[in-house]
């Protein structure tokens, strides 16, 4: 965990849109966001990064998808106690199962309200919402 006066979150997310809208919706709420715009950045911020407070990913993006960055996340102890959320439009329970069992705290659909996922970061930080 980092200790800056604003919790830092990573972000793993290729559409370059909802990442803009992230990181201005949760600069707001007082996080500091660092993006990561593939698979390959994420896993190479996994192998190089300081764990962040807290993990956003999607799971469809090119060269790793959202579930192997779990699996390298969990398989670091570093990294092993920082609270993911997998946001995605794989929304069928057999993906929102896989997610959370393979590690993820929280899973949440697009299309997304971003209050909602606001909400559900304080909660997994221990921040009010």
């Amino acid at each position: 965990m980092q200790e800056s006066a604003k919790p830092l979150i990573f972000l793993f997310e290729d559409d370059l849109d909802i990442a803009g809208l992230l990181r201005f919706r949760l600069g707001r709420e007082g996080y500091e966001v660092k993006h990561f715009p593939d698979g390959e950045k994420a896993m190479a911020a996994i192998g190089e990064e300081t764990p962040p407070d807290l993990v956003v990913t999607d799971v469809m993006m090119p060269f790793h998808d959202g579930f192997a960055l779990v699996a390298a996340m969990r398989a670091q102890p570093a990294w092993a106690a920082v609270p993911i959320i997998m946001l995605t439009s794989m929304g069928n329970e057999q993906n929102v199962l896989r997610g959370l069992r393979s590690g993820a705290d929280d899973y949440l659909t697009k299309p997304f309200r971003p209050a909602e996922l606001a909400a559900r970061i304080g909660k997994l930080l221990g921040r009010a919402a």
